[in-house]
């Protein structure tokens, strides 16, 4: 009993946000994406009597401002997700992915009464007995956390970052609403398919989940630490197991500056030259030597420390690499080092970027003057003066132009490469950013062509050409064994049906609305003819009642027909 009254607490809490997000999108202009969704249930009657499903377009501020304006409203769940989106041009197009970027992950604290409750309801443990003191005010608040300042009763200066509360479920509810809309725009928005909605819904609830776990953050944070164990030049912060759950992480205090901070640098005497140095040659080894970088390097993670070393924090966003995506890097660099273009198509249908219903022969030929247009300028160019920024930008546009589709860790790869590249000049204007990549790109190269990687590679193959062998004839037995008990079955894909379907719909809709007006007109002049009921006028009132509201219902469905264009 007391579980069926929870679902349904739940169900009525989800159609009170159906609507409030039905009424945001209303607000900033996408009605007409309603429409086609079938929501028109959660749309208030009285917007409905007053726009007869006819949303006109408004003006002033574009689409991709408008719904940038509709996610901030929206609030947390939504902000996470233009923020993931932000770094997806290929899903979303540039301009929505540029107005994207514009939205701040930053909400006022919720009380700090609140983060010590959830303290000790996570550690079982009085917040006394973790903490000589504890920072009331917190030293930043987001969307899924806040961090405050504390000392541990053993001295130790650390940070401590609660989950807001309730955000957890908040999240959840809004992932399900975002996956029943992504279908529905799947169904009946046919153009929608272009930004892969369901594909985007899904990627966006992976990485969020990612984040709402702080033990998975603290095991991230683990495994940086053991890779850079022993490095004199990057610090990881140590981490409190006792104090870690789902919910809470108390991380070592890191003692020093933003990286950003340039006064405060030079204030400790360090070589900001060095600097830029140390945190560029972190990232090459995490994306080309470990595997597993930092995705999130903007400069509140980044911190200088008073001895010259830098410290990275917050590991909620991380990007892995593998050992394909490895060499397929090395193969792309060593290709653009040759000037060889060909080469460099073939690096991009490996990776997958290229697809499948494409014209290769075509998509080579014009790929490869685009590529010969774009690149053959940077060859007369230092090192110095190339911009890389620039270079990726250019990439990118270059990809979305032949409709390429771009992995989302490559895309990681190439956000965390920017930001760095900025911070790094910030630090040192005459930063060669590429020069600092050479001796990583180099040994990727001669790790790839080295004797065990070849070995290991040649027995791969081997044991692939063996599955096929030993698969192949039992294959071909089984399709035999199909088509001769009639059993092959064709899937076919109909190009432009769902719009006939939806307007056959409409149509047959239309025909069973003017079927009830007429009936209705019919009742109206029985009950006239009888006289059956009060009277006004010497007319039966019951009669006028069905009359008069046939003849508005009959109105609705002319004007309808007048506005959709299809008389």
């Amino acid at each position: 009993m007391f579980s069926d009254l929870l679902r349904l607490r739940g169900a009525y809490r989800s159609v009170n946000r159906v609507r409030e997000i039905i009424n945001v999108f209303l607000k900033y202009g996408f009605g007409r994406i309603i429409d086609q969704i079938h929501f028109q249930r959660f749309i208030p009657l009285r917007t409905r009597l007053k726009t007869f499903g006819q949303w006109p377009a408004l003006k002033g501020p574009s689409v991709p401002e408008r719904l940038r304006m509709a996610f901030s409203e929206l609030g947390p769940t939504f902000i996470k997700l233009a923020q993931l989106l932000s770094s997806r041009p290929d899903l979303i197009t540039k301009p929505f992915s540029d107005e994207f970027k514009k939205l701040q992950d930053e909400v006022p604290p919720f009380p700090t009464g609140e983060a010590k409750k959830i303290i000790e309801d996570e550690t079982k443990l009085p917040i006394d007995k973790i903490f000589h003191t504890f920072e009331d005010r917190p030293l930043a608040a987001a969307s899924i956390a806040q961090v405050h300042y504390a000392t541990l009763s053993d001295g130790s200066d650390v940070i401590v970052k609660v989950q807001r509360p309730g955000i957890k479920e908040q999240i959840e509810a809004d992932i399900n609403i975002l996956s029943t809309i992504a279908g529905l725009l799947d169904k009946y928005v046919p153009e929608s398919r272009f930004f892969n909605p369901k594909g985007i819904v899904e990627e966006f609830s992976g990485t969020i989940k990612k984040e709402l776990n702080f033990v998975e953050e603290a095991r991230n944070c683990s495994r940086f630490r053991r890779n850079f164990e022993g490095s004199g030049n990057v610090y990881i912060p140590k981490l409190y197991g006792e104090f870690i759950t789902q919910k809470v992480l108390v991380m070592e205090k890191i003692k020093g500056v933003r990286i950003d901070n340039i006064a405060g640098i030079e204030s400790m005497g360090l070589d900001r030259n060095r600097l830029a140095k140390i945190g560029v040659d972190a990232y090459f080894k995490q994306i080309l030597e470990d595997g597993i970088f930092h995705a999130d390097p903007h400069p509140g993670n980044i911190f200088v420390m008073p001895d010259g070393r830098i410290g990275l924090m917050d590991f909620g966003i991380v990007g892995r690499v593998t050992p394909e995506l490895r060499e397929i890097i090395a193969n792309t660099l060593h290709a653009l080092l040759d000037k060889d273009f060909d080469k460099l198509i073939d690096q991009y249908m490996e990776l997958g970027l290229v697809p499948e219903e494409v014209d290769i022969g075509i998509f080579r030929k014009e790929f490869r003057a685009d590529l010969a247009d774009f690149l053959e300028p940077l060859y007369g160019l230092t090192l110095k003066d190339l911009n890389f920024s620039e270079y990726i930008d250019a990439i990118t546009h270059l990809a979305l132009k032949h409709n390429m589709t771009i992995p989302s860790d490559l895309l990681l790869i190439n956000r965390a490469m920017l930001i760095l590249e900025n911070i790094a000049r910030e630090l040192d204007p005459d930063f060669d950013f590429i020069a600092e990549a050479e001796p990583f790109v180099s040994k990727l190269i001669r790790q790839r062509l080295s004797p065990s990687v070849l070995y290991e590679k040649a027995w791969k193959n081997i044991g692939e050409v063996g599955d096929f062998v030993f698969l192949f004839p039992k294959q071909m037995k089984q399709i035999i064994r199909k088509i001769l008990k009639d059993d092959i079955q064709m899937k076919l894909t109909h190009v432009g049906l769902d719009r006939l379907i939806k307007d056959m719909d409409r149509s047959s809709n239309r025909i069973a609305f003017s079927m009830v007006i007429s009936a209705m007109l019919l009742s109206s002049a029985i009950l006239h003819t009888t006289g059956v009921g009060p009277k006004l006028y010497g007319m039966s009132v019951f009669a006028l009642i069905s009359f008069g509201f046939a003849s508005f219902l009959g109105i609705w469905l002319i004007i309808s027909i007048i506005r959709s264009g299809r008389l």
